[in-house]
């Protein structure tokens, strides 16, 4: 495997050889500070620390500030350790990685959270269609309906789909291809939408 942490700029779109239009999201990717390398005989476990975005260092505790400092590294806003990362063996600490880790044609997991909505009934969380506007029910088109049973079982069921809390899951997209990499820039350009609002941070993975 093999991964960066960037931000989504947006979309926009490229034409192919064609003369086709392409539907693109613009992803910032990198660049990322290696901040770690794990290894099974001293973690257990095989991984890379992944470092993105510069930040102040009032931002941050002390003790943080000084882990950066103690590595020669620069503070940073996030990080993101990815499991059995490609080529391990010859990371270290302070190495550099940026939008040329890929390919384009490459196919990619995109992992970010989705836009939060807030708290949404039912017909927007779950799609229902309402209740009917005759017979007086001029106050129930949105409204759930009934939930349960009154005498058996006299009580709702859990997992009973009601209005509530919309969004702000962490979601993957699988399969998406790159379209083109502008390593100058460290720019991404990946075919269709990811999840997550613009600005938001975005994981981008490819997986063997």
């Amino acid at each position: 495997m093999k991964g960066l942490i960037g931000r989504k700029l947006g979309m926009t779109s490229v034409f192919t050889d064609d003369g086709s239009s392409v539907p693109c999201t613009l992803i910032e990717a990198g660049p990322c500070y290696v901040t770690a390398v794990k290894t099974i005989e001293d973690d257990g476990y095989s991984a890379v620390q992944l470092g993105f975005e510069e930040r102040k260092e009032k931002r941050l505790a002390k003790p943080q500030v000084k882990n950066f400092k103690k590595k020669n590294l620069p503070v940073l806003r996030f990080l993101k350790e990815i499991r059995d990362f490609e080529n391990i063996a010859e990371m270290k600490i302070g190495d550099v990685l940026k939008a040329d880790l890929f390919k384009e044609g490459e196919s990619v997991k995109v992992t970010a959270k989705s836009k939060g909505k807030g708290f949404q009934g039912v017909v927007k969380r779950h799609g229902f269609g309402g209740g009917s506007v005759t017979h007086g029910q001029s106050d129930r088109l949105r409204a759930p309906g009934s939930i349960g049973a009154s005498s058996y079982p006299s009580r709702v069921f859990k997992g009973q789909r009601m209005a509530g809390r919309t969004g702000g899951d962490q979601i993957s997209v699988r399969n998406l291809k790159i379209v083109k990499v502008i390593p100058e820039s460290n720019l991404l350009l990946i075919k269709g939408a990811v999840p997550g609002a613009i600005s938001g941070l975005v994981e981008i993975y490819k997986v063997k």
